[in-house]
């Protein structure tokens, strides 16, 4: 029975030639195009120089040079990397979870039963036709296109989902990425934010309330849990919530129900649960008073959005994307970012991420005096550069807009080296030392 599409190809890293000759056998008498690499750095090679569209890697994690592990660790960093699936012999669950976190699609233990892993394949297989979102809808650094990815393969899951992250990177952006591109989409998003509900309030609000229940119910009000409907309920700050009702968030995700205050109806509860929060809520500390088997509950499906500071490659991008909204909204002369607007906006250490990139942008435009914005608009308290010497090194700004562009064009000529070095101008030899000097892809062997 055919499971995938015609003349789909897979990659298969095996160094056991017995069970590597017994996969190639049985993909290949299933219609599919099997190329067998017998060692990580052959495989790393292959993909990296050759212009190969694979829709699956079947990688073994124990191989001869170098771990599966760390093929994929370095496989990740180009363009249009295709999923992996992982088999070992050593089947540890925290491996299982790494992997996956990092972007495995799936992840077997030897032996497995063919079939099985036949279902498996056809699962993680991309597909040839696919809605998938576009993996740089969050960004196009390397960090955003990963919490795409993981989203996405979290997407038509019902398990809660916890994404954590710094103050202002954009959780809430990733929570309504998620929604858009799972199978709720048609359902309600509803979005509460537990740290701005006070406390005494934050019952009634989540739960709802009926008639009487209180001084000044008047009439039956329906919660942020009965409004969500078969959508998602995005609890905010999740952190900030209280310990009583902590113990109420764990029954409603345990037992899927609830009651209104003031009531005894059970209420069925359908939606999905995903939490966001800036605090680290498995640690133990005097001010953390998150109970731990609810932090259990809710982190099934983790995910960490990186701060601004260590995804520079969506610094630019985000600057005209806020700049064009505030365009749109104002009638104005502004073209655009000067050079230098650029470099000390990559400079900047973002302590409020992209939240401050927002709000500096739309101050800049409200307030710049010429076409393009200069880095006074940007920073006009004088703070756009190192704040320990007043001025960024030439060589870090430099390396970055070097690094920015090979981005570009490995992008843009799906990771193809010798296209991107056309592309640049520069040799081949000369793109790969620079790929290695800024930790893009491993030196040349």
């Amino acid at each position: 029975m055919q499971m995938l599409p015609d003349f789909a190809r897979i990659g298969l890293v095996e160094d056991d030639p017995i069970m590597g000759e017994s996969i190639v056998q049985r993909l290949e008498l299933e219609g599919w195009n099997v190329i067998w690499w017998k060692s990580g750095n052959e495989a790393i090679a292959a993909i990296e120089t050759q212009p190969l569209t694979l829709d699956l890697v079947i990688c073994d994690i124990q191989l001869p040079d170098v771990s599966g592990e760390a093929v994929f660790q370095s496989l990740s960093k180009l363009s249009g990397t295709p999923p992996f699936m992982f088999i070992t012999g050593y089947g540890e669950i925290d491996q299982a979870v790494r992997l996956m976190r990092y972007g495995a699609v799936d992840f077997m233990t030897k032996p497995f039963a063919m079939d099985d892993f036949l279902r498996r394949i056809s699962t993680g297989c991309r597909p040839h036709h696919s809605s998938a979102a576009d993996p740089t809808a969050l960004g196009i650094s390397s960090a955003m296109r990963n919490v795409a990815s993981i989203l996405s393969r979290y997407a038509n899951n019902d398990l809660p989902v916890l994404i954590t992250g710094e103050t202002g990177v954009g959780k809430e952006v990733a929570a309504r990425f998620l929604h858009d591109v799972s199978n709720r989409a048609n359902e309600p998003f509803v979005a509460v934010n537990c740290a701005a509900i006070p406390a005494e309030l934050m019952e009634s609000e989540l739960f709802g309330h009926e008639k009487g229940a209180f001084t000044g119910a008047t009439q039956r009000h329906l919660g942020y849990a009965e409004r969500a409907g078969n959508g998602i309920l995005f609890l905010d700050e999740i952190g900030d919530m209280s310990v009583g009702l902590q113990a109420k968030l764990l029954r409603l995700i345990e037992q899927r129900t609830f009651t209104r205050v003031g009531g005894e109806a059970t209420v069925q509860f359908n939606a999905r649960i995903v939490s966001a929060t800036h605090r680290t809520l498995n640690v133990k500390s005097p001010s953390n008073h998150f109970r731990d088997d609810l932090y259990f509950r809710i982190s099934v499906l983790p995910v960490e959005i990186p701060p601004l500071r260590e995804r520079l490659d969506d610094i630019i991008g985000l600057m005209d994307h806020f700049l064009d909204e505030a365009t749109q909204r104002t009638d104005t002369d502004i073209r655009g970012f000067s050079s230098l607007a650029e470099d000390a906006a990559i400079s900047h250490p973002w302590p409020g991420n992209v939240r401050e990139l927002r709000n500096r942008v739309e101050r800049a435009a409200a307030l710049a005096r010429g076409e393009w914005i200069m880095p006074a608009d940007l920073f006009p308290e004088g703070s756009d550069a190192k704040a320990s010497t007043g001025f960024t090194p030439l060589s870090d700004v430099r390396d970055a807009a070097e690094k920015r562009q090979i981005e570009r064009a490995l992008g843009q000529t799906g990771g193809q080296i010798s296209k991107a070095a056309t592309l640049l101008a520069i040799s081949r030899t000369t793109l790969w030392e620079k790929m290695a000097r800024f930790g893009m892809a491993p030196k040349e062997r």
